[in-house]
């Protein structure tokens, strides 16, 4: 089967013009245009897919690349997934979601099918080998998430890092000099997915800038690692009357419950924010304040993007989508002794 190392080499250019010929996602001259076209149809690349593109015909179906990774929070998930397939509808698209933890391989079987028109990623990896094979292949696509190299790719996202400038801003103007962080499970980390270092040395950084103490430690989504997650931050600073959890519904609903065991009230005795959450969190006892993480918005924009793309109308380039604040009650000034 023809690749799109054949179509290039046939056609005297690179990979990367191939790739933004059949995209649309950058002018290229009309010549050059032109033996890329008769490649395409000389080498029945994809199985004819290439020249059904450039003749307009579409399935009107997109892939969703969603990996079920060991400790995949399923619900936060599935709200992204839900959002993504809420937004194509709304352009008479259908969505075939890819949950293979090896993702590579199902991307590229059904896009030399010829089943797709386009492709979306969601729980992206600072290194992510998806991100390669979407250069490779040339449909319009968009990631939602941020890798480390964004080159010839449309991304858009939460911006992480100024929602952890957020959340330490909120803290520190309310008189607050030690401020732990609870952030994702350590599996998480370790895996490299995007958004948790993102957000936890942005908000390293800020803190730092600004003279405040701090300390972090992932959470493990069990009682007995929310335990010692909490444990480890008290210890670490035993004046801590701010507390960021960065982290899944579950544990932060298992912090509440330790926090009330403990006698240590929120916000009086903590001040507490809940950042980058894609649950409610005005059914926690208490509601805690909370910056959220717009799954609709996000998905939405994705679509939105890689709809352009399909008509030719768009550049590769990252978005970022701004946080907001949502007060709740779960933060108040730091009481002076």
């Amino acid at each position: 089967m023809a690749n799109i190392h054949d179509v290039a080499r046939v056609a005297g250019v690179s990979i990367s013009t191939v790739s933004y010929a059949l995209s649309g996602k950058r002018s290229i001259a009309a010549s050059t245009k032109q033996r890329i076209d008769e490649a395409v149809l000389e080498l029945d690349y994809r199985a004819n897919a290439g020249a059904r593109m450039l003749k307009g015909a579409r399935t009107n179906i997109l892939a969703l690349s969603a990996p079920l990774h060991a400790g995949t929070h399923a619900p936060a998930h599935m709200t992204f997934v839900l959002s993504v397939v809420t937004a194509a509808r709304k352009y008479d698209y259908d969505v075939l979601l890819l949950t293979q933890d090896e993702a590579t391989s199902g991307l590229r079987r059904v896009v030399r099918s010829s089943l797709v028109d386009g492709i979306v990623l969601l729980d992206v990896s600072t290194a992510d080998p998806r991100t390669d094979l979407v250069r490779e292949l040339g449909l319009p696509a968009t990631v939602i998430g941020i890798p480390t190299d964004t080159d010839g790719l449309t991304c858009v996202d939460l911006d992480f890092e100024q929602a952890a400038v957020m959340a330490v801003r909120r803290l520190v103007d309310l008189g607050h000099r030690e401020i732990g962080l609870i952030g994702q499970a350590p599996l998480i980390y370790e895996r490299g997915s995007n958004f948790p270092p993102r957000f936890r040395d942005a908000f390293l950084a800020e803190a730092a800038r600004l003279g405040v103490t701090t300390a972090f430690t992932p959470a493990a989504e069990e009682s007995a690692g929310v335990r010692a997650a909490l444990d480890g931050l008290t210890a670490s600073l035993p004046g801590m009357t701010g507390l960021v959890l960065h982290c899944n519904e579950p544990v932060q609903s298992m912090v509440l419950d330790l926090l009330t065991q403990r006698g240590i009230s929120v916000p009086n005795d903590l001040s507490v924010v809940s950042a980058c959450s894609s649950f409610s969190t005005d059914h926690l006892n208490p509601p805690l304040d909370v910056i959220p993480l717009p799954a609709d918005q996000s998905c939405t924009r994705a679509i939105e993007l890689t709809m352009a793309q399909l008509s030719g109308n768009a550049e590769p380039h990252v978005e970022f989508i701004e946080p907001t604040y949502v007060e709740l009650g779960s933060t108040t000034a730091r009481r002076r002794h």
